[in-house]
């Protein structure tokens, strides 16, 4: 075997146990999941676990698609934040709208993608790839919202993390009356203090039912200079406090740029020596080679400064389209 053989196969050699039942979850994963999708599963664990929660990590979660609606937020991000392994996200305001249908109380049903829609909006039902709901819920937590964004405390233009968090304590306050614990990421986010961000504050219903209320006199506006002076706040303060930041991001898109964005926005605006995040997981359905933001590579990454270039593997290339790295 020649020498350069060697430097490819150095990697532990694929001879997994049989699967038995009895392993845990880091078991099947550590021991089963070996190669392709399953093995850069592995790989994000990994980083995860073993690098990305030293206490000196600060990390900033970013969140695209419906995945509230799916229940995520119940299953993973609000257990995630309760162990204090999220420090800050970034999220689409779809994603905040439909957390609140769950402190609400109102119900969301698995159902099939195959149904036919002129039927369901014939009878009242909305429908998210295979989940359905009645067009009530959404009545429902437009009123809620109203309702609450009118309030006095609202009057006055804010970022959108205070508005998250101010509009996230009624949510608990209803999750409260209803007998409701760990249902909405915003109640959750709100009793924690982890601020919440949206990227474009109007391309939601939350953001709509925002501007209905302005036609009617209502103060209410967000600051989204704040949002972008507040997220690279975070980050540089990560870094000037000795610390490190990882950047986590659930699918692509505008949250994930402007996760992404507070690197550059202290390099190359502010003019302060940064040399990017530290460590950089994406689980994402889309391709690099399209050249959209939702599938780039953290190599890609490195050349707007947005990753640092000293925590890329010395192993990985520039066609290497894995979206996990760490140093």
């Amino acid at each position: 075997m020649t020498k350069l053989a060697n430097a490819y196969l150095h990697g532990r050699r694929i001879d997994p146990g049989g699967i038995t039942g009895q392993e845990t979850v880091a078991d099947l994963v550590d021991g089963s999941f070996l190669a392709y999708n399953g093995g850069r599963l592995r790989e994000g664990c990994q980083l995860f676990v073993q690098e990305m929660l030293d206490p000196d990590v600060t990390v900033g979660v970013s969140l695209t698609g419906a995945m509230t609606p799916a229940g995520l937020g119940m299953s993973s991000l609000i257990p995630l934040m309760e162990a204090g392994f999220i420090d800050w996200i970034v999220s689409t305001g779809a994603n905040l709208y439909h957390d609140c249908h769950f402190g609400l109380g109102l119900a969301m049903h698995q159902g099939s993608p195959f149904v036919d829609d002129v039927e369901l909006k014939d009878n009242g039902v909305v429908r998210i790839y295979d989940i359905l709901f009645d067009y009530d819920v959404l009545l429902s937590t437009d009123d809620f919202t109203r309702e609450v964004s009118a309030r006095p405390e609202f009057q006055r233009s804010m970022s959108t993390a205070e508005y998250h968090h101010l509009l996230g304590g009624y949510v608990r306050e209803r999750e409260k009356a209803l007998g409701l614990t760990s249902r909405s990421v915003l109640s959750a986010a709100h009793d924690l203090d982890v601020p919440i961000y949206t990227s474009s504050p109007g391309d939601s219903s939350l953001g709509m039912n925002v501007a209905e209320l302005a036609l009617e006199g209502n103060q209410l506006s967000f600051d989204v200079t704040a949002d972008v002076n507040e997220t690279t706040a975070i980050v540089l303060a990560a870094k000037r406090s000795g610390g490190r930041h990882a950047a986590v991001m659930i699918g692509g898109g505008s949250p994930k740029n402007f996760l992404l964005q507070t690197e550059p926005q202290i390099q190359e605006v502010l003019g302060i020596d940064e040399k990017g995040h530290d460590y950089f997981f994406q689980m994402t359905d889309a391709r690099p080679d399209t050249g959209g933001l939702s599938g780039a590579t953290p190599a890609e990454a490195v050349s707007w400064g947005k990753v640092d270039p000293d925590r890329l593997p010395e192993s990985r290339s520039e066609e290497h389209t894995s979206e996990l790295q760490s140093h």
